[in-house]
């Protein structure tokens, strides 16, 4: 019998890979969550729970998973989302995802705590093509209204179209791995975006994370407050002040209730990101595709709604599509696939993601995106037996 081909076909078989390819400070980084990691255990086990209704006697002899979103064109519904030093998990890093997203026609967010500056992440891809969207910048307010006005005005002038606010991150949530293994980046590689921040040091955020008392949390805020997070933010005035300082749309990510879908909303922002962090803030929140369809129902299609949170098959982006998303994101599943191999690990990660989104599509008899709808979901009875609608 001939040895079985070595070239992963599941996104398990490029985290199996990206696992051992990586150090163990490195992985257990990426791969861990706050507290007991309730929610980002649940961010990928609540699928099970999402049963498909599939209908049959379609004619699905041509599959379209191309869509849009903010204008602009996507070969399907998948995009990467922002995740911190990427040059530790491949040489390439940032700019590796980055060329890989555009390459099969998708779109990459790149993250504030970036090891690569924006503007080198930018000059390293080639012009979109007429109707494909360029890359997004991921802000964290910080304390600074001058450093965070700087970022927002070096973001503008490179290039990027979208500003991307964070907005659950007014402290770090409680990651147990960080405090007992601080991860630390070697000399050669820095924040990137804040270059005040230096390799081998630990970021403000965590510096608060670490302090054992309210006297040490009280020092630390009062000496690093201009780059820690700013935590005076509130609706009606952190919206009008980004809209004064660009033209970029603006898209908040962090929304896991229908209250504050109305209020993203009623402030006018371009789109909103349901997420819960990986799992990585509050521990004990809902898994994000729990919450879509409440965040969908109360936004009613007044803006798009994008979805991050434990998708690992392509069957995972239709039933999100199903609850109203109207673009998905994949975060470590792209730093999975930059370990592995590059900027082909990457490409590779989201060509499977697309071929089993696509496959998914035949076999439910939806030809296109919008033929995805709610209906062909259903849910395990109370009783245990039976199929309810969802």
């Amino acid at each position: 019998m001939p040895p079985a081909d070595p070239t992963p076909i599941t996104i398990a078989d490029i985290k199996e890979l990206a696992r051992r390819r990586l150090t163990n400070e490195v992985w257990e980084y990426y791969i861990t969550g706050s507290d007991d990691q309730k929610s980002a255990e649940r961010n990928e086990s609540i699928y099970e729970k999402v049963m498909l209704r599939p209908r049959v006697l379609r004619d699905v002899s041509l599959i379209d998973t191309t869509t849009t979103l903010l204008g602009k064109h996507y070969a399907f519904p998948i995009a990467i989302a922002p995740s911190a030093y990427q040059k530790l998990v491949g040489k390439g890093g940032e700019i590796d995802v980055c060329r890989a997203s555009r390459k099969v026609g998708s779109n990459y967010i790149l993250s504030s705590n970036a090891t690569t500056s924006m503007e080198d992440v930018m000059g390293a891809i080639p012009p979109p093509e007429s109707g494909r969207p360029n890359p997004w910048f991921q802000l964290y307010f910080l304390g600074s209204r001058e450093i965070t006005k700087e970022l927002i005005r070096r973001a503008e002038a490179a290039g990027y179209e979208a500003l991307v606010l964070t907005v659950d991150t007014a402290v770090m949530g409680n990651r147990l791995h960080e405090r007992k293994h601080p991860l630390k980046l070697p000399p050669n590689l820095s924040m990137a975006n804040l270059t005040t921040i230096k390799g081998g040091g630990a970021s403000k955020g965590r510096l608060l994370l670490n302090a054992r008392t309210a006297a040490e949390a009280a020092t630390v805020i009062a000496t690093n407050s201009d780059l820690l997070v700013d935590r005076t933010l509130v609706w009606g005035e952190v919206i009008p002040w980004i809209r004064a300082h660009t033209t970029m749309k603006i898209v908040i990510k962090g929304i896991l209730t229908a209250e504050d879908a109305i209020e993203a909303a009623k402030a006018g922002v371009d789109a909103i990101v349901v997420s819960n962090h990986g799992g990585r803030q509050l521990d004990g929140v809902p898994s994000t595709l729990e919450v879509l369809p409440e965040v969908v129902d109360a936004v009613r299609g007044r803006l798009p709604v994008i979805f991050d949170g434990g998708i690992t098959r392509g069957s995972d982006v239709f039933k999100a599509l199903a609850l109203g998303a109207d673009m998905c994101l994949v975060g470590r599943t792209a730093l999975w696939g930059l370990a592995y191999d590059g900027q082909r690990g990457v490409e590779t990660a989201l060509h499977i993601l697309e071929r089993e989104l696509s496959r998914t599509m035949a076999l439910m008899g939806a030809n296109r995106i919008k033929d995805i709808t709610r209906a062909m979901l259903g849910r395990e009875r109370q009783d245990r037996f039976g199929i309810a609608k969802l």
